[in-house]
């Protein structure tokens, strides 16, 4: 049986450019056609792709999304200046970079010492309910309410226990309650509206849930914003001037005896509640 000549001297003609090459460097193409090496292409991998899935519709437990509370944030080292704007009732409070807006209402805890003679139970307006309330009640008397602003919002700390729940999962942990309201006599807050939120940072967080809450439960109450302090600081670009948030001015509800700045180390400032 004959064989076939090595080709060593033969020339053959590319179907693409129609130039002959030596029959030895010639190689055929996927779609038939025998071509020079170097006018090789492979396949277009577009030709043929690869089969996909389509993305599933929905996460088996897909769960809706929520806006957490806002956190307390540190406040620099002794953050609180009694008689802000010349009132005798100022407090500015240096809080830089806070971005709280006029209206919001800012929660003080962690405060170290006295400032101006404004005591640290003032600054944190802290007291007790003085007897238990139910959770539709309009009118809730405190320990001691001769530093709550006349209006404004109170949080009632409250630690559920088992006979607050049948989910033993819940038991030991937080549903503060916020509370709004619009008048104060001595030591009795009227016209309460129960289960609701205080703004901050010009957003109100989701509503808190009415309840019941037991004798000598810690209330607490909050610091409605009233002027920001803001300063003017050169830029090397447009607009030629950046605005700087420094902190916000608040009113107390008694005066202070003197102008100080004080306040202490790592003070916090934030929401009247950061509990769900």
């Amino acid at each position: 049986m004959s064989v076939f000549s090595q080709g060593k001297y033969a020339l053959a003609i590319s179907d693409r450019s129609g130039m002959a090459f030596p029959y030895n460097e010639m190689v055929r193409e996927w779609n038939g056609a025998l071509v020079h090496m170097s006018e090789y292409e492979p396949k277009q991998p577009q030709l043929e792709p690869k089969p996909t899935n389509a993305d599933p519709q929905a996460l088996k437990r897909a769960r809706p999304a929520r806006t957490e509370f806002a956190t307390e944030d540190f406040l620099p080292e002794n953050p609180f200046t009694t008689g802000a704007g010349g009132s005798l009732l100022g407090l500015k409070i240096d809080f830089p970079n806070g971005n709280l807006q006029v209206n919001d209402f800012v929660r003080l805890r962690n405060v170290k010492a006295p400032v101006g003679g404004v005591a640290v139970s003032t600054l944190q307006m802290s007291t007790t309910l003085n007897g238990a309330i139910t959770d539709s009640a309009t009118t809730i008397d405190l320990t001691d309410g001769s530093e709550f602003p006349t209006t404004g919002f109170i949080v009632i700390e409250k630690v559920l226990t088992a006979s607050d729940t049948s989910d033993p999962l819940l038991v030991g942990t937080f549903q503060n309650e916020v509370i709004e309201y619009t008048g104060r006599s001595s030591n009795q807050l009227t016209g309460c509206t129960r289960g609701t939120s205080a703004p901050y940072r010009g957003v109100s967080p989701q509503k808190t849930i009415a309840g019941s809450h037991v004798n000598g439960a810690k209330v607490f109450g909050s610091y409605k914003v009233v002027s920001l302090n803001e300063t003017s600081v050169p830029s090397t670009g447009q607009p030629s001037t950046t605005t700087q948030f420094d902190g916000v001015d608040v009113t107390l509800t008694n005066a202070f005896s003197s102008v100080e700045t004080g306040g202490g180390f790592q003070c916090t400032i934030g929401p009247i509640n950061d509990r769900g």
